[in-house]
């Protein structure tokens, strides 16, 4: 068994986050990646054309140099993984690659047992950092679908030329959803969408980008049970895109172009999917949440007597336009791919220890858990949605160092009191 301090389970940004920390204070620590990458959903999980939707001021990995000229551009794919690559060729973090986590594991009396198919760890601390997005959601009838459907998760999707000819149904109104309908349905494809209830914001309001705005506002630093009406800790992010500089998606445009809006997805059998006459509800919904978001901004805009303009932003009725079905018949629409970009499903139970809620969501203070040692990072919630972000990972993983690095002794920090083994 392997000796050391502190095990770090995941190479995204809050692993690397995590490493850079911990080394700036000097404590022993490796990152066990079960890729062969660091950032490798960036790398493996992203379709072509993908950019980030957050600026590129906002990528904050702690360490790393200002994000070129442009610092209100948005990163594409490729000048995404080119920035992890760049960051680990720089700090040399103590990285295991191909290396799978299979259990986290409580050592009597006190420290960590990590599991891996060719070593064990002992460590007296071990910092979570796997992410939020750890399994493609799907539902449990898209194993009815016709064989003759080619079905991917929208984690799969890389370009319109790759899937098979003919109309595509999306299945999923969140961010990927979106960015992932409008690319097709701009190469010319019909497009069918399954709508939720994910809000859309717009890409920029009186002279700024969203993100700013809802940096400045406080809206990143709201706990879950401060969110607004209209938003849930784990409802689907808003819409909008860093592509072409960034612009606002509004599914009223959508219509306006010709794809064929539909309500919630609600079962399959074969060519047949049934669905919820929900659409216009949707909509509602979706259009309020950007009313909310707005009347935030400009709140905030006259509380604190800012220079900046008032704007009116479109107000598109056009997905109203079109009739709600509660059925359709993939053949007959032509439809020959579905694409499911119904989110993802969190999984922490390689952890082998009572640390999850109703929800299966780690149980944890700032993340850190009432079991000495064992922490998370890089998750929202812990405690704000900030944490979740490139923008605010940093943050999150220096008050982890910070209380590993405060340890009167090599093992569990005394600044983190929790529950024993017995």
């Amino acid at each position: 068994m392997k000796h050391t301090e502190t095990v770090i389970v995941g190479g995204g940004q809050a692993g690397l986050a995590m490493s850079y920390y911990l080394t700036q204070y000097g404590r022993e620590h490796v990152v066990l990646e079960q890729a062969a990458h660091a950032g490798s959903v960036w790398r493996d999980q992203r379709w072509d054309s993908f950019t980030l939707v957050t600026p590129n001021w906002a990528f904050r990995l702690p360490g790393a140099a200002p994000n070129g000229a442009d610092p209100d551009g948005f990163m594409s794919r490729a000048e995404v993984v080119a920035s992890f690559d760049h960051y680990v060729e720089r700090f040399q973090p103590p990285i295991q690659y191909n290396t799978r986590v299979l259990a986290v594991e409580p050592l009597d009396p006190q420290g960590y047992r990590v599991l891996t198919p060719e070593h064990s760890f002992q460590a007296s601390n071990v910092v979570i950092a796997t992410g939020f997005f750890q399994q493609p959601k799907l539902p449990p009838f898209a194993a009815s679908l016709s064989s003759g459907i080619t079905q991917l998760h929208s984690s799969a999707y890389r370009n319109p030329e790759a899937l098979p000819a003919g109309a595509v149904l999306v299945v999923g109104s969140a961010q990927s959803g979106c960015q992932i309908a409008e690319e097709l349905y701009q190469r010319g494809r019909q497009v069918y969408l399954c709508t939720g209830r994910a809000g859309r914001v717009p890409r920029r309001y009186r002279g700024s980008d969203i993100i700013a705005w809802l940096d400045q506002t406080g809206m990143f630093n709201l706990t879950s049970e401060q969110l607004p009406p209209g938003m849930s800790k784990f409802g689907g992010i808003p819409h909008f895109s860093g592509t072409n500089g960034g612009h606002t998606l509004n599914l009223h445009q959508f219509a306006r172009d010709g794809v064929r809006l539909l309500g919630h997805l609600r079962g399959a059998e074969g060519n047949k999917v049934a669905l919820a006459p929900d659409l216009h509800e949707n909509l509602t919904q979706i259009d309020q949440f950007e009313h909310e978001v707005v009347k935030l901004i400009d709140t905030y805009i006259q509380e604190h007597g800012l220079d900046a303009p008032p704007e009116a932003l479109p107000q598109l009725r056009d997905g109203y336009e079109q009739s709600p079905l509660e059925a359709l018949d993939l053949q007959a629409a032509g439809i020959t791919t579905v694409v499911w970009a119904m989110g993802y499903r969190f999984d922490y139970r390689l952890v082998k220890l009572p640390v999850h809620d109703a929800d299966g969501f780690p149980i944890q203070t700032n993340g850190v858990s009432s079991y000495p040692g064992l922490s998370f990072v890089g998750m929202p919630w812990m405690p704000t949605e900030r944490s979740g972000f490139l923008l605010g990972v940093g943050e999150a993983a220096e008050r982890i160092a910070t209380s590993i690095a405060a340890a009167d002794t090599v093992g569990p920090s005394a600044a983190q009191p929790g529950k024993s083994w017995a």
